[in-house]
């Protein structure tokens, strides 16, 4: 149910960038990888404090996960971040989910378990992710959304060490590792049939490959040596390898195609003697938006890959598109996708994606599995198309009509046998079947541990059963089961306006040493759209600055969505022409209410910081 906003997180959102305020406890359910002990502000007088609000469903987190990496190495003695575990999803509230998701990502900071949204609301985060800076005083110093902060909050921690000196209380953090785990698959990921009769599947936690037998439990070898990296040749290394596609026959020198997610990049690899290349991506992140049809040296989280219309397709799932590898020419490009998050059907360069996470080929048609919009989606003759699912914000697990069906968060999709396809849907631990021909939905399996692929064998379905690491066999039934009717939308606090003029205003100071780069024109973007589109009479599209007059309506909807999108260009400071410029941008997905009497402003922060 809405909530509104708290008179503390009224005063943060009013307050950073603007005076000092004082920074709210943090309140949540319990603490993660603190040996037992409940943390608090006040215990860490002394200390810079960084708080990632994050979801872990959510790629954009997992980005600034890894983001952080260094920055927590590089000041480990005066840095303590906090990961604040905000939830979308339902499933996301489960404690051992979550317990298993600290450990899937490699998140070595303490984490508050926030299942109600208290400590996020006390904040006034509203997208994930969001960065929260408190300093050694316990005063917010700067709030930022999105990803792509690595250099500003490396300036920032090293303007407060500056300021505050001798005050810093240096040496170790609160952080206590877990135990180790012992399991001879972690959190794998996806899986495929070798022409010999095992499978391949992505041992992700691992950062291998690992060949099965027809069993699913004995190893007949592994690819790659278990640490993380990027590195080539027979002693290769993965970072969290996902998805997997077997090219035909001769296509090129090597077989398989590994969507490697947190390189940012594909690899090849040949059966015979397990030797790995790199295909496309330079272990960076991409971070500019690129159209239909253009390309790039640098790809954005790959999290599937499959064999389609004789080149392999890219679920892109870091920028929310699809993408083309050709094996021949070693070329990519772009198929599908704006870059901007959300469900939107109709031509490839007019659609929306949201965390494309699988994909299947029937021959004609190519099935997606978009995981952030709990959704089926289909591209075939040149179109996008929707066939289960109804938007960032509902999900749940419901059977019968296609539009009226609901999932959440599935990551992959496979086709049966009487062409129907199978829907690995992950939150909710459950196999569904969407039918085509009678465009329903119902229910194959259940009391699954989030599975994450589907791969038809016969007359089963293998399910990489992921949080019970290990891959399972589920009959394909003659029938499907009961309908299921258990809907749910994502619980956050709405923002109470008043219809009529609304002026929005996005916040956004560029680190020290960067500007904002005018040589071109105003070098920042604005999208506005609502959902449902009634609720926003005017103000809707995209265009230059960082404010725009909205108007909402006086008679219709009295809630909704309000999906804004923000990018900002700023360049290095001192080298002209040839500076190093940097692409910051966030989507927004806010549930307003139209309140008589409630304010005429919605102010957002890109990066916002106090002077």
């Amino acid at each position: 149910m809405p909530r509104r906003n708290t008179g503390t997180s009224r005063r943060v959102a009013a307050c950073v960038g603007r005076t000092r305020v004082r920074a709210p406890q943090l309140r949540g359910r319990r603490w993660l990888n603190t040996g037992g002990q409940e943390l608090s502000l006040a215990t860490l007088r002394g200390k810079i404090v960084l708080l990632d609000f994050w979801t872990f469903c959510c790629v954009n987190c997992l980005h600034v996960l890894d983001e952080l990496r260094e920055l927590e190495e590089r000041y480990a003695d005066v840095l303590v971040t906090i990961g604040v575990h905000s939830p979308k999803f339902l499933h996301e509230a489960d404690p051992d989910a979550l317990d298993a998701a600290v450990e899937r990502y490699g998140v070595h900071h303490p984490v508050l378990d926030d299942p109600e949204l208290t400590t996020w609301d006390a904040y006034a985060a509203r997208a994930w992710p969001t960065l929260v800076v408190i300093d050694p005083q316990g005063y917010v110093v700067a709030h930022l959304a999105g990803e792509g902060h690595a250099h500003g909050l490396t300036v920032l921690v090293e303007e407060l060490i500056a300021e505050h000196g001798d005050a810093l209380r240096r040496g170790d953090g609160p952080y206590v590792a877990p135990p180790e785990p012992a399991t001879a698959l972690r959190f794998p990921g996806k899986v495929i049939a070798l022409p010999g009769g095992t499978f391949l599947v992505s041992d992700t936690a691992h950062h291998q490959l690992v060949e099965l037998a027809d069993d699913l439990t004995t190893e007949v070898r592994r690819i790659g040596t278990g640490a993380r990296g990027l590195v080539d040749g027979a002693s290769a290394q993965f970072s969290e390898p996902q998805g997997l596609a077997l090219l035909p026959s001769g296509t090129a020198a090597y077989d398989v195609v590994v969507a490697d997610s947190v390189n940012h990049a594909l690899r090849g690899v040949r059966l015979a003697d397990g030797v790995v290349t790199t295909l496309a991506g330079t272990g960076a992140q991409l971070r500019t938006r690129v159209e239909v049809g253009g390309s790039s040296d640098e790809l954005s989280t790959p999290w599937d890959v499959a064999w389609w219309d004789g080149r392999v397709v890219v679920a892109m799932a870091g920028n929310h598109q699809l993408w083309t590898f050709d094996p021949l020419s070693g070329a990519v490009a772009v198929l599908a996708g704006t870059t901007t998050e959300g469900l939107r059907d109709g031509r490839p360069e007019e659609a929306f994606f949201a965390q494309p996470s699988g994909l299947v080929s029937d021959g004609a048609t190519l099935w997606i599995a978009d995981s952030e919009t709990s959704a089926v989606r289909e591209l075939r003759a040149g179109l996008v198309s929707t066939a289960v699912g109804q938007g960032l914000f509902d999900f749940g697990y419901r059977d019968g009509p296609a539009d009226a069906a609901l999932l959440q968060h599935p990551l992959a999709v496979a086709v049966l046998p009487d062409r129907s396809v199978a829907v690995a849907d992950t939150y909710n631990g459950a196999v569904r079947r969407y039918d085509p021909a009678t465009r329903a939905v119902t229910t194959l399996a259940t009391d699954l541990r989030e599975p994450s692929d589907l791969l038809v064998d016969g007359d089963d379905l293998v399910v990489v059963e992921s949080a019970a690491h290990r891959l399972v066999r589920v009959p394909i039934p003659a029938s499907t089961r009961a309908l299921r009717d258990d809907a749910h939308r994502v619980r956050r606090t709405s923002t109470d306006l008043a219809s009529g003029p609304v002026d929005l205003r996005v916040a956004f100071v560029p680190p020290a040493g960067q500007h904002l780069d005018t040589r071109f024109g105003d070098p920042t973007q604005l999208t506005v759209m609502a959902s449902p589109p009634e609720l926003l009479v005017a103000g809707a599209g995209t265009g230059q600055g960082l404010h725009r007059v909205l108007t909402l309506a006086a008679d219709g909807p009295t809630e909704g969505v309000l999906q804004i999108s923000v990018a900002a260009a700023a360049c290095d400071e001192g080298d002209g022409i040839y500076a190093a410029c940097h692409r910051y941008q966030q989507d927004w997905g806010i549930p307003v209410r139209l309140v008589a009497g409630a304010p005429a402003e919605l102010d957002l922060d890109l990066r916002a910081v106090t002077p």
